[in-house]
Parts: structure tokens; C-alpha cells; sequence
């Protein structure tokens, strides 16, 4: 039987997942939990702190520290909630937009090259099988969390 764990473990590092900077573009040096935290705000409408902490697993205190230092580099603007001011509505500034929108295109484009090695019947199985592990680490108890904890 194939070694399950040293194919993911393989795949983790060709997609560069264990790099301390997944981009830098725009002068910026963005980390991969960043760029994943401006790729929610992008795709999401007016979503507040807790739901992009909770979309993305995070504990709300190591997030918040994300979210501050994004403040810092004007990408993300964070605005009290009109409805109840203890909440944080989260949007990505101009900056942001662009970063973001740059980072979404490079990904794109590596995935492309990728698939490009790839038949379009070889392609469309590596996408089906994706959807089909997503779906099932979505309806797994232990998906998602610290496993060893």
C-alpha cells in the first residue's frame, strides 16, 4: 500500500506550504495563513472577525495578532459593526485588493503550469479525487483540529 502520509508530505512541500513566505509581491512579504486570510476577506461579504477565524480553523487570539499586523502593512481595514460595535467587519484596502488579487493570479497560473503535464481526462480525475477528500475531511470528527491534542 502506498505511504499515504509521504505523499501528502511530498505535496506540502512542492506547494510550498512549509515556506515561512508563500508570496512577496508589492513589497510585501506575505506568510500563507496571510494570504489565506486575505483570500477569505475577498471572497467573503462584510465577514467579521470570528467567521474568517472560524472558516479558517484559527484560534481567535493568534488570529487577531494576523489581523493586527495586516492592519499594519494597510492591506485589511477592520471597522466596528453599526448593528453591534463589538464586533469587527473585516475588508481588504485598496492594497489589499491588489495583493490579493496578485496572489490569486500567480496561484492560478502555477496551477495551470501544473495541470498543463496533465491530460484533460488526467486532469479532471486529480480535481474530482480533490473534491472527493475535501468533502470527506469536511464529515471527518478529527479533520480540522489539532490532531495530536
Amino acid at each position: 500500500m502506498e505511504n499515504l502520509r509521504e505523499l501528502f508530505q511530498v505535496m506540502t512541500r512542492r506547494f510550498g506550504l512549509l515556506n515561512k513566505n508563500c508570496c512577496s509581491t508589492g513589497g510585501y512579504d506575505i506568510s500563507l495563513i496571510q494570504s489565506h486570510i486575505l483570500y477569505e476577506i475577498d471572497h467573503h461579504h462584510k465577514p467579521s472577525i470570528q467567521q474568517i477565524a472560524d472558516i479558517l480553523g484559527t484560534d481567535i487570539t493568534t488570529f487577531s495578532r494576523q489581523i493586527q499586523s495586516l492592519v499594519k502593512m494597510n492591506l485589511v481595514k477592520k471597522t466596528p459593526d453599526p448593528d453591534d460595535r463589538r464586533i469587527s467587519i473585516l475588508s481588504l484596502t485598496t492594497e489589499g485588493k491588489f495583493i490579493a488579487t496578485t496572489i490569486d493570479h500567480e496561484m492560478n497560473s502555477y496551477l495551470n503550469e501544473v495541470f498543463s503535464h496533465m491530460n484533460e481526462f488526467e486532469k479532471e480525475t486529480v480535481i474530482r479525487s480533490i473534491k472527493l477528500l475535501n468533502d470527506a475531511m469536511a464529515k471527518s470528527s478529527v479533520c480540522c483540529r489539532n490532531i495530536l491534542g
